[in-house]
């Protein structure tokens, strides 16, 4: 049974300005990673195709689409040119999205966390 999507949650209505900042700037963020997945998803083609667009579709939360990640590779596997930029673009948006900052340190180890 579907359901009609809710609105999306407002966290910024009594926070103070940074937190309203930082709750637009996760939005926006959350936004861009949707329409990554809604391109890819697009081009996915065979018996689950259906289904996974919907559920990118349906994805209210990073973490929803970061699930859906796994049958969206699968989807866009092969050689071809297209699929393997495909699967770049939403692994550059993941690691956008789900990238922790580094905390700057003093100290150094001599190996690139790159």
């Amino acid at each position: 049974m579907l359901t009609t999507p809710a609105a999306p949650r407002n966290y910024t209505a009594g926070a103070p300005c940074g937190d309203r900042l930082a709750a637009i700037a996760a939005r926006r963020a959350f936004v861009a990673l949707k329409l990554t997945f809604v391109d890819a998803a697009a081009k996915v083609d065979g018996a689950h195709a259906h289904w996974l667009r919907q559920q990118v579709r349906a994805a209210e939360e990073p973490v929803d689409l970061w699930l859906l990640r796994a049958p969206l590779f699968s989807g866009l596997a092969g050689g071809q040119p297209e699929r393997r930029q495909l699967r770049q673009r939403v692994r550059r948006a993941l690691e956008a999205a789900f990238s922790e900052p580094q905390p700057s340190t003093a100290f150094s180890t001599g190996f690139s966390t790159v």
